[in-house]
């Protein structure tokens, strides 16, 4: 396993979880062959240890890239995930796409940024008062293009520029960001259950999909990963401020 020695993954977690239940054999990708451990009523079971490297492989790239300094964009717009997602997100400050992906969100992110900034116009609107002076209809008419607005780009108001990577929950769902993501040469982090193409993503998780409990334990693990990255960024930059500060200081005579 990798240097993630506070983030450990454990086998046992993840069989309590459900990670290992996949899809009826019917539904089945033949490239998820590798990871498939056994059949059981017509269901296919995930091999959790090779879904724990798998697992430890992304979280030590993901660590590295929140190193960096970089954003990475969560994607989850399915029912179970989607309020997950939004928590982990927030807890690592990093954007979020959960309502719906907007064709051309990265791909055509300069007119992405023109609707945040729209949004963010409304906003100075209603904090300065101007929205008092309207019409009843024209304040009507701006509640509902900013809660709009709000629904579709509210988790990624604050992205500046296109992000390092994305992690995605059900990349068959989510494949229009994936082909975005690749177009653009971006990273790729998803959980993939048995129905899907692993080598559609960078870093793919062998995993339930489907199942809250597991779709929790993995991001967890992530987001541990991305924390363990920020608190090594922070050390390094603590160290290079104390190096700057001890020049700077004349030796005395």
């Amino acid at each position: 396993m990798s240097d993630n020695n506070n983030n450990n993954i454990n086998v046992q977690d993840m069989l309590d979880a459900g990670v290992h239940f996949g899809h009826l054999r019917s539904k089945w990708n033949p490239k998820m062959h590798e990871y498939i451990f056994m059949e059981k009523n017509g269901i296919h079971l995930i091999d959790l240890n090779k879904s724990a490297k798998k697992l430890d492989e992304a979280c030590s790239a993901i660590k590295n890239i929140a190193k960096s300094g970089r954003k990475i964009l969560f994607v989850a717009t399915k029912k179970q995930a989607k309020e997950i997602i939004k928590e982990a997100a927030e807890r690592v400050n990093m954007p979020y796409v959960t309502d719906r992906w907007l064709g051309g969100m990265l791909t055509n992110f300069a007119t992405v940024r023109k609707s945040i900034k729209r949004m963010s116009i409304i906003d100075k609107m209603i904090a300065d008062g101007t929205v008092l002076t309207m019409a009843k209809k024209e304040r009507l008419m701006l509640d509902r293009e900013r809660a709009k607005l709000e629904k579709v780009l509210g988790g990624i108001n604050d992205l500046t520029r296109l992000p390092a990577a994305l992690y995605i929950v059900d990349i068959k769902k989510e494949h229009i960001a994936i082909a975005e993501a690749k177009k653009l040469n971006l990273t790729s982090f998803g959980i993939v259950d048995t129905n899907a193409d692993p080598d559609e993503v960078d870093f793919p998780i062998p995993g339930n999909d489907d199942a809250t409990k597991s779709i929790a334990l993995i991001t967890n693990h992530i987001v541990n990963a991305m924390i363990e990255g920020f608190n090594e960024r922070k050390k390094t930059m603590d160290e290079k401020e104390k190096e700057e500060t001890k020049e700077e200081v004349p030796a005395t005579e």
